[in-house]
């Protein structure tokens, strides 16, 4: 599809990047391929480096604790992008912002902290410094024994449905929205409860970061998981490009708690690979 942002896709490469091995599939003996896949790497870390930076510049007083895992879990974070943010052309799953017990604490998107030790094999290395911290809410990376029910069950999901994070990220791509958690009179808020200023500034930033992310992506089409990210990315991408929606995980919805992996299998369908003959699907909570 044809998206309303400038369609120049510029030839820059990290440095650092250029002679490490991609953890992603085979080396194309294609130099033109290696050369377009190590350019979308690059690409997305540097957009994602600015979307760390400039979200942590915003002024906000809305919350009263703010935590960009981007920044204090940015080694694990940078890892995913290295691994998985390779490849263009693949769905790219849009989701809204971090949970307190899952990319919170890891730095992986949808990130419990089960899954990614087990499934994603990646140990998080918090940063010296952290941001001041909700007693309810506490940053303790990979030693955090809670449960992010949104992440567990998507990447559940994943695993039971597609394979290994290698056969999943062949077809998909997971990226947040909003990069921030947001806490307030002791619970977890959502961009959407950000006054008016606040969400204005909020959104120029975040558009900014999933634009840079769909240029160096490409991808045949936007998955909203949850109806913010949907909306987000019709208000950003325009009426021609191909953006659907997800119910969102969370044990919170009574919905997606009936059964979760039949939602994701209807709206991702035209995606994944087909069934194994007489298995059965389990509901994954």
């Amino acid at each position: 599809y044809t998206l309303s942002l400038p369609d120049a896709f510029p030839i820059w490469m990290d440095v650092a990047m250029a002679g490490r091995r991609l953890h992603f599939g085979s080396e194309s003996p294609n130099p033109l391929i290696r050369m377009t896949t190590l350019t979308a790497q690059s690409d997305l870390l540097k957009a994602t480096r600015t979307l760390a930076r400039e979200a942590a510049g915003l002024r906000l007083v809305t919350p009263s604790h703010i935590y960009n895992p981007l920044l204090y879990a940015w080694t694990a974070h940078r890892e995913y992008l290295r691994r998985y943010g390779a490849k263009r052309g693949r769905v790219l799953l849009l989701g809204m912002n971090p949970g307190p017990w899952g990319m919170a604490q890891t730095g992986v998107p949808f990130g419990d902290v089960v899954m990614v030790r087990e499934w994603f094999g990646i140990e998080t290395r918090l940063g010296e410094v952290l941001p001041e911290q909700h007693p309810k809410y506490p940053i303790l990376g990979m030693a955090c024994h809670r449960n992010e029910g949104s992440g567990s069950r998507l990447w559940r999901w994943a695993e039971a449905r597609v394979g290994s994070p290698e056969d999943f990220f062949a077809r998909f791509f997971v990226w947040n929205y909003c990069p921030l958690l947001f806490l307030a009179n002791g619970r977890n808020l959502t961009p959407e409860h950000l006054n008016r200023s606040e969400t204005e500034a909020l959104t120029a930033v975040c558009d900014r970061a999933l634009a840079a992310a769909v240029r160096a992506l490409a991808p045949a089409a936007v998955v909203g998981i949850g109806r913010y990210a949907e909306r987000r990315a019709k208000a950003l991408l325009g009426a021609d490009a191909d953006v659907r929606y997800l119910i969102h995980p969370s044990p919170a919805n009574p919905t997606a708690n009936r059964d979760w992996p039949e939602l994701a299998e209807h709206a991702l369908a035209p995606w994944l690979p087909p069934r194994k003959r007489g298995a059965h699907q389990n509901a994954v909570d």
